[in-house]
């Protein structure tokens, strides 16, 4: 068993009167962690939102029904929460007339979970969102070297559980995984009329990680409207196959305003869409692999450890650029992200000049792991 950083922050949220959604895509390992967590708890009900007697429990639900249901448990997990039709105004019954039961609902589409949750649960919920394997967890499974030593392994297939856990297996696993996920979960959504332009699109995405987007280019390559090449990347980001990072900017005229740069949630997924697991001495993307593993492995942390930083790239008409920036509190944490050790960066005067609470750091492929853990 892999411990992941969550474990600690859901043992504190039990039993606020609250309800604890626990969002991210399908085999990222939420059950496994549930599991973990409550392996020796009583009176504990797990509840699979796919299967159709779950559904019946909450039709027309009241808090007296759910009282019947629930009276002898001290637990409730719902899995897969957002399948069931105003999941949110149950959840908020159940927090309101049954507090002495904590409810956990978890859920692999924000799109459709959260668009039923936000309302009523207002006040009411805990949410966290759980990614795939970290470094920083990897690190403390087994050991700082060893982890090390897997970077490239990790730039080619990624941090899904199940592909780390399975070394010999990791292609066939992978491939699995995203045909499983994005057939079942993204490419039959009721809102994709044109599933094989979306197939299109996330491989014009995987063939640009790290590179500023254009939803027009990207409509004119695949035979889009931008605007419905813009609705497509939103849904991908809601299902956590992919997250926008936006264009750092203030008042200053040349800075870029509206770019956007798209990564990968995992590197396994992105590799499978473009069908290319080739080892890294041999790929000519090792740079952009790279740059999405840091940005991905940073957001985590600052994810887990509730600390929020807004991220951002910065980038201005002259092409002066910064590949990540963090903000908070008006303070700039800048990184230049580059898999070379030997290629040296340094911030520009055109940001120099502009901003003066900031700090600055290369990362690379021999000091990445310092910033991590």
């Amino acid at each position: 068993m892999i411990n992941r950083v969550l474990e600690q922050n859901i043992l504190n949220e039990l039993f606020q009167k609250k309800a604890i959604v626990f969002l991210g895509a399908r085999q990222v390992g939420k059950s496994t962690l549930l599991k973990h967590l409550f392996k020796e708890t009583e009176n504990i009900l797990w509840l699979d939102a796919e299967n159709s007697d779950v559904h019946a429990v909450f039709e027309n639900a009241t808090s007296k029904r759910l009282e019947l249901y629930f009276e002898n448990n001290k637990i409730i997990i719902i899995d897969e929460a957002q399948k069931i039709n105003n999941i949110g105004s149950k959840l908020k019954l159940i927090t309101d007339y049954l507090p002495e039961i904590q409810v956990i609902a978890t859920g692999s589409s924000a799109f459709e979970l959260r668009n039923q949750l936000n309302e009523p649960l207002t006040g009411r919920k805990f949410e966290h969102h759980l990614f795939p394997l970290s470094f920083a967890e990897m690190v403390k499974h087994h050991g700082l070297l060893e982890e090390k030593r897997m970077l490239q392994h990790r730039l080619v297939y990624g941090y899904y559980p199940e592909v780390v856990l399975n070394q010999k297996n990791e292609e066939k696993i992978i491939r699995l995984l995203a045909d499983s996920y994005l057939y079942k979960d993204i490419l039959l959504f009721k809102g994709i009329r044109k599933p094989e332009k979306m197939l299109e699109l996330l491989k014009a995405l995987a063939w640009q990680i790290g590179s500023e987007v254009n939803y027009s280019e990207l409509g004119n390559l695949i035979g889009l409207k931008s605007e419905t090449v813009e609705d497509y990347i939103h849904l991908l980001e809601q299902s956590f196959v992919i997250y926008r990072l936006n264009a750092f900017h203030t008042n200053h005229r040349k800075e870029i305003k509206k770019g956007k740069k798209i990564y990968f949630v995992d590197l396994g997924i992105r590799n499978a869409i473009i069908n290319d697991f080739s080892a890294l001495e041999t790929r000519n993307d090792k740079g952009a692999l790279f740059e999405n593993f840091m940005v991905n492995e940073i957001i985590k942390k600052n994810s887990y450890a509730e600390n929020f930083k807004k991220p951002f790239f910065w980038r201005t008409q002259e092409q002066q650029e910064i590949d990540l920036i963090l903000e908070k509190n008006n303070v700039l944490e800048c990184f230049e992200i580059k898999y070379n050790p030997k290629v040296k960066a340094k911030l520009t005067t055109g940001f120099t000049n502009k901003y003066s609470n900031y700090t600055f750091q290369v990362l690379n492929s021999e000091n990445f792991f310092e910033f991590l853990i």
